[in-house]
Parts: structure tokens; sequence; C-alpha cells
């Protein structure tokens, strides 16, 4: 089934389209990569689909139109943003950022704690330092807390803008088994941008290749890897 799909898509800043007439899906149970230059309006997409930027075109979510609503009521209707740069409240604590990460939520505090120490669970450095302001982590560490925190609105879809921007080879393979185990053994959908094509090429279902606020191929990660040209213009190898 469908999960997400956008058509016509156009997005962009001020006077400057950066999108133009994006169609991608994402299928349930999926995980999507979307891989382009610097500029190709890879974050941009992002920021669209998420409503955090204004934007023209429709976006679906389950077959129902979710262009006109606000950031906040997408969320709700179970789409979350691991934004670039990793976008924690560095003033809070762990513990709080966990919080406000399920602010929409309205089941109540004995379930909002039990996904919360769950998520301590997957990344056991973020419980030892749960009572420790955001700020102070480290790279990996903020990049752990910011996908607890947005898993903390249990998504069904989860939006990933470059996780491994920054960060150390190991910490990077760490993030991305954790996200891999998640669309794996509970069925989240993820649609990932991300500059290590390489690594993330082995986890995608699909690709997008994009290029100018335009998808120039897609397909799945074994034919476009196959493809000589795309893979030496695009993907590095």
């Amino acid at each position: 089934m469908t999960l997400l799909r956008t058509s016509g898509l156009r997005a962009g800043y001020g006077p400057v389209t950066v999108l133009h007439d994006l169609e991608l899906e994402v299928n349930e149970g999926e995980i999507v990569v979307i891989l382009g230059a610097n500029g190709a309006g890879k974050t941009t997409t992002m920021r669209a689909i998420s409503g955090t930027i204004p934007r023209q075109g429709t976006v679906e979510l389950k077959g129902a139109d979710i262009t006109k609503l606000s950031p906040d009521n997408i969320v709700r209707q179970g789409v979350a943003q691991v934004p670039q740069g990793r976008g924690t409240f560095p003033e809070l604590s762990v513990e709080d950022n966990l919080r406000a990460g399920a602010i929409t939520r309205r089941d109540g505090t004995s379930k909002i704690n039990a996904d919360m120490e769950r998520w301590y669970q997957q990344f056991p450095r973020l419980a030892e330092r749960r009572g420790q302001r955001a700020g102070s982590l480290s790279g990996g560490e903020q990049q752990m807390l910011a996908i607890a925190r947005a898993l903390m609105s249990r998504p069904s879809l989860l939006l990933c803008d470059e996780p491994s921007l920054g960060l150390a080879p190991l910490i990077t393979q760490e993030l991305f088994a954790v996200i891999e185990r998640l669309n794996k053994e509970e069925g989240l959908s993820v649609l990932l941008v991300e500059q290590n094509a390489n690594l993330a090429m082995h986890m995608a279902s699909r690709v997008y290749l994009l290029e100018t606020g335009r998808i120039v191929a897609q397909g799945s990660a074994a034919e476009l890897s196959a493809d000589d040209s795309i893979r030496k213009a695009y993907l590095g190898f």
C-alpha cells in the first residue's frame, strides 16, 4: 500500500523555486532513499513534505491530502522528521527532549514513559545521559537523541535528513543499523536523504536521484547500481 505520495510538488524560498513538480512515493514498510549533489533540493523535499516551508502541488498520506495541514498536524497524522543538523533543544535535558517529541500524543503518561524506556534500550548512551543537557552531548549522541525524539511521536513514516552528517563511520553504521532494524522488525517506513550513497544503497528498497529539484532517475538499488553512467555520476563508485 502507498503510504506517501507527492504529485506536482513545488517548493522553494521566497521567489526561488527549488522543487519542480516532484513525483515520489513511499510504500508501507519501505526504506526509500533520495540521493543527489549538494543543492539538488533534497532537504527542501523533506521540508516540503513535513510542511515546514510553503508548498504547492499535493502531498498525500495513506490516500488523504495533507498538503494544507500545519506541521504539528502532519506529525499527528504520523510523519516525523529528523532534520539536518540534529535539531535537538540544546538547553533541555535528554529526557525533556524525548518528552517534547511526544507533545502531540494523547495516549497517557504511562505509555509515553514506556516508549522513553524503549528508546533508552535502543540507545543506551542516552539512558546514561538522561539528565544531561542535549547541547553537551557528542555529535553522535545528539543524532541518536534526534532520532529517538522523532520516534516518540510513534510515526508511520520517518523522514531522516542526512543522519550521517559530521559523524564518525562507526557511529553512522550504528545509527543506520537501528533504522534498518526498526524497518525490518516493526515495519517503520523511512524516507532517507543521505550523502553516503554506498551505505544508503545497501538498505534502500528504492532510490530516487534528484538533480536541480527534479527526479532524473529512480529504481531499485540494484538497478541503479548496475547502470554505469548513474553509478559514476551519482554514486561515486
